[in-house]
């Protein structure tokens, strides 16, 4: 471990903020025995998630009764609401025929099968006996007030955090691999204040595992492995598919066409494994998730709300064409950026470009999707300061969208628009567009990329093409 990059040592935030416990690592300073770096990376991780639990403890003090608390106290989380409202607490297999006691679960196939299991979970490791038959046939607009399902809701979430804890270690395990030589980098993902607020908000850290493993599998040339995982996040959130765009980008600056094909392989069929069943078994609940994104209007943090808010017309079509005209743009201006910048950038940089289009015109805004963007940025400029920046920016929202639910920010009787919340959308923009810039300047200018500071290094993360190319130069760098 004697290569491994210290952020003490290059960091300068890093290196100022080690002086209160004694100043950067020294450079003969032996290392622990047992607390190597992913070690201690995953023991600030386990502290962050437990602080995230603690800070739902409002709502699970109060069963999550209350729409001002759970909005006071910033805790609201789907997942015990959903427990009721989508049919699990009645053990009705997602994307099947419910008999029309539940909506069509608007959620991708993975996390849906999730939902089910941490219900089943849930229902067994209870003291009561749980009969499913009875429930099934109750309406499910009166199935909160049937025995046990209360308490059944309260311990859902419990279950839930900590199978979505266990995912999120995973993916700090996955994060601390990528840089073989960087593992603390990652420390950026576990000391993450938005990943304490986020984590246990929805379901979507099961797609940012996903993401952390097929970054993981590529940096240790397992483009098949990877394109399972990408598959698999893919059927979880739509997002982790752009990594594959940045794959491209980076294979075909290398000349290693074979190794994307094994990643859109892989991809493809791990999204038909898991897809296939429930679409060939009811294929009008299976794409519910597709219909309900297609006909949403302008919703939470979005800047389309903004300009509906405004006084302007918004229709779902306008929408759509708008944002995937707009996003097309910017997956051909990330392609062409990554086919003519002097080095081959590296495809977290990419995929974060990618993401960050995605989002800044996307119909919403939900507040953990946060969590898609902070492994990718956190592997694209490992730097204290710009990550910070950044996060300020996302916190500030996290606050914002709260208060704007609970009504604290505007007076609902006055009729006029919140516009407190339209500035914290604003910022939240304003701060991604900020990494974004950042990213695109280490992509132009290679040497200011805290990863490749001589600016000559190529993605660390993809030196086994180099290897295989036999020691050549990236063939696109001139």
């Amino acid at each position: 471990m004697s290569d491994v990059v210290h952020p003490t040592h290059e960091d300068p935030l890093a290196r100022s903020a080690s002086e209160a416990i004694g100043g950067p690592t020294g450079r003969h300073h032996a290392p622990h025995p047992f607390w190597l770096p992913v070690r201690v990376v995953l023991a600030v991780l386990a502290v962050t998630l437990v602080v995230g639990m603690a800070q739902k403890t409002p709502c699970v003090n109060a069963h999550w009764q209350g729409d001002k608390l759970r909005y006071s106290k910033m805790c609201y989380s789907d997942v015990p609401y959903l427990y009721t409202d989508r049919g699990f607490a009645a053990r009705f297999v997602p994307y099947t025929d419910n008999g029309g006691r539940y909506p069509a679960l608007e959620y991708p196939v993975l996390i849906g099968y999730f939902a089910y299991g941490a219900a089943v979970l849930t229902q067994g490791l209870s003291s009561h006996p749980v009969d499913v038959a009875a429930r099934q046939r109750v309406e499910g607009s009166v199935i909160y007030g049937e025995r046990w399902v209360p308490q059944e809701s309260w311990s859902y979430f419990k279950v839930t955090a900590v199978l979505l804890a266990a995912f999120a270690l995973l993916a700090g395990w996955f994060m601390a691999g990528v840089h073989r030589n960087r593992p603390w980098d990652a420390m950026l993902f576990a000391a993450s204040p938005a990943l304490a607020l986020s984590a246990f908000i929805n379901w979507d850290l099961l797609a940012v595992t996903a993401v952390a493993g097929a970054l993981w599998a590529w940096s240790r040339d397992r483009p098949l492995v990877a394109g399972l995982f990408i598959g698999l996040g893919t059927a979880t959130k739509l997002y982790p598919l752009f990594l594959l765009g940045a794959l491209l980008v980076a294979c075909v600056r290398r000349g290693r066409l074979p190794a994307f094909g094994l990643a859109l392989l892989g991809a493809a069929l791990a999204w038909l494994m898991v897809n296939l069943p429930p679409m060939t078994a009811d294929f009008e609940y299976w794409k519910a998730f597709w219909t309900f994104n297609d006909k949403r209007g302008a919703d939470l943090g979005s800047l389309w709300l903004v300009w509906q808010q405004g006084g302007h017309t918004v229709t779902p079509g306008l929408i759509n064409t708008v944002s995937w005209v707009f996003f097309g743009a910017v997956c051909v201006g990330v392609l062409v950026l990554g086919l003519r910048a002097r080095r081959t950038p590296r495809v977290p940089q990419l995929a974060f470009l990618v993401v960050v289009g995605f989002l800044v015109v996307n119909k919403v805004y939900s507040p953990q999707y946060v969590l898609w963007l902070l492994p990718l940025a956190v592997l694209a400029r490992p730097r204290w300061r710009d990550v910070l920046i950044w996060t300020a920016g996302e916190v500030f929202y996290f606050a914002a969208v709260w208060l704007y639910l609970g009504g604290y920010t505007a007076s609902a009787s006055s009729g006029q628009p919140d516009r407190f919340y339209w500035f914290a959308i604003m910022v939240r923009v304003a701060a991604e567009l900020y990494f974004a810039v950042v990213v695109v300047r280490d992509i132009v200018l290679p040497h200011h990329d805290p990863v490749r500071a001589d600016g000559l290094t190529d993605d660390p993360a993809m030196a086994w093409a180099d290897q295989r190319n036999l020691g050549t130069k990236d063939p696109c760098a001139p």
